[in-house]
């Protein structure tokens, strides 16, 4: 690991020298100029991971040089050392972004001291900018693996309302994606810098819920040992998701409602009202509008949260995107399981595409991750597509055999047959993509691949009202 780059701008020559010598012996890698132009040159050309300044320097002083520093490279610390230290100038030097402020002549054991807590601050600020580049990697819009024109028009929209602080509700089946699109909003948006709050209301017994949401003071009921935020508070200055909330009772729901448009929160067992800065998005598996109908949803909180809906649809509807997704898995799960990546024959593509996937992106997710572990060669065959309880996954809906067909003894092509098959009961049901699939004892995903596969019509939009 190399030593830290320590960059000094000292105009008095012998103390300039002297600074340099004396962290020089003890491993530091030192540059020295002599003024607030050249410190500003050096910063240009190379990396460092600290800066010692004077104050007083010809050409660029000290002070126009820490809120370059703080502008320019805001990861930098910087210590002011200066013979004329007033507690005014000290306070405009911190002010101005400085991590510390020494004064001359200074003892060499404070300087050693100020430069350990500065290169300690440049550190922890590195690593939160690595760590933020990976979370960005894994959670950012752009990172979304997709082929499909839904799924990009649901994405397209996060991205726009991303920059707003505008209220949110996701729309899925369970596993679509809802977690990741929410967390995309957030990280695209204005709070990222603040915490992401993720939580299941489908997952907390009802009477924990409250408290989950909005704390409890001690006291407040059996086993309040002690007073505990809720999540509205731990979210404050970020985004607070809410996934399934259409599972909320009555009660809470009305209690979010209040939260959301007063920006004001009541712990369990208090008095006072708090105020909450936060940005709001939900997400369902449940047509709202229908549990409204029926009277298990509330109107008022329903229209509060329907501002920005965003839809994302299930992967059966999106086939085109199961192989992408599908690559992504096998390269993560052979990293980490530090196998070679398989080849992926057209049998297994094949089930992969037919297979019904009710659980979606996270059932897929699972299955290859299942399939990997179960490898042995450099082949994802089909027997290795295992549902949870060990039984290798059929395709959905298929057709019986028939030994029926007699095979000419010149042989043919099996894949013009298909073609020219596919395209007869596409012509006899009008392009209705739910008839023909019907017909031909298929899951509509299955049909819109083949049909991608042989080139026939639109596999996206297709050409009937029931496409």
């Amino acid at each position: 690991m190399e030593s830290p780059r320590i960059l000094i701008a000292e105009d008095e020559e012998r103390l300039r020298r002297l600074i340099g010598m004396l962290l020089g012996n003890v491993g530091y890698r030192i540059t020295l100029v002599s003024n607030g132009e050249e410190a500003r040159e050096k910063l240009q050309q190379e990396n460092f991971n600290l800066v010692i300044t004077d104050l007083k320097m010809p050409k660029v002083d000290g002070m126009t040089l820490v809120r370059e520093i703080q502008e320019q490279h805001p990861d930098l610390p910087v210590i002011v050392i200066t013979a004329f230290g007033t507690i005014e100038s000290a306070v405009e030097a911190m002010q101005a972004g400085a991590i510390d402020y020494i004064t001359k002549p200074f003892e060499e054991e404070k300087l050693k001291l100020a430069i350990e807590r500065g290169l300690k601050i440049q550190r922890i600020l590195a690593e939160n900018v690595q760590l933020r580049r990976e979370v960005e990697s894994q959670w950012g819009l752009d990172n979304i693996i997709t082929k499909s024109a839904a799924m990009n028009d649901a994405i397209d929209l996060a991205r726009q309302v991303a920059a707003s602080n505008a209220t949110v509700i996701v729309y899925g089946e369970s596993g679509t994606g809802k977690e990741l699109i929410t967390r995309g909003i957030h990280m695209a948006g204005p709070r990222a810098s603040g915490p992401f709050v993720a939580v299941n209301c489908a997952a907390i017994p009802d009477n924990l819920l409250e408290s989950e949401l909005f704390g409890h003071e001690k006291g407040a009921f059996t086993g309040a040992t002690e007073t505990k935020p809720g999540k509205f508070e731990m979210a404050d200055n970020g985004t607070l998701f809410l996934d399934e909330i259409g599972d909320l009772s009555s009660n809470v729901q009305a209690k979010v409602l209040r939260a959301i448009e007063n920006k004001e929160i009541q712990r369990v067992g208090g008095t006072g009202l708090m105020k909450v800065n936060l940005r709001f998005i939900a997400a369902t598996n449940k047509d709202l509008g229908a549990e409204v109908s029926k009277g298990a949803f509330r109107e008022d909180l329903y229209f509060r949260l329907n501002v920005f809906p965003v839809l994302l649809p299930p992967l059966r509807e999106r086939p085109e995107d199961i192989i992408p997704l599908v690559d992504h898995f096998v390269g993560k799960f052979c990293v980490q399981m530090g196998k070679r990546i398989p080849e992926i024959p057209e049998a297994t593509v094949e089930r992969l595409i037919s297979a019904p996937w009710t659980g979606n992106v996270r059932e897929l997710q699972n299955t290859i991750e299942r399939a990997v572990i179960l490898l042995q060669d450099n082949t994802l065959n089909p027997d290795l597509l295992r549902k949870p309880s060990g039984s290798v996954m059929q395709p959905v809906n298929t057709p019986a055999r028939s030994d029926e067909y007699q095979v000419p003894d010149s042989g043919f092509s099996l894949e013009d047959h298909e073609r020219s098959l596919i395209d007869q009961v596409l012509r006899r049901c009008h392009f209705k993509k739910a008839s023909a699939a019907r017909m031909l004892g298929l899951s509509r995903a299955t049909l819109r691949y083949r049909m991608e596969k042989y080139g026939l019509g639109d596999c996206r939009g297709g050409k009937g009202p029931e496409s």
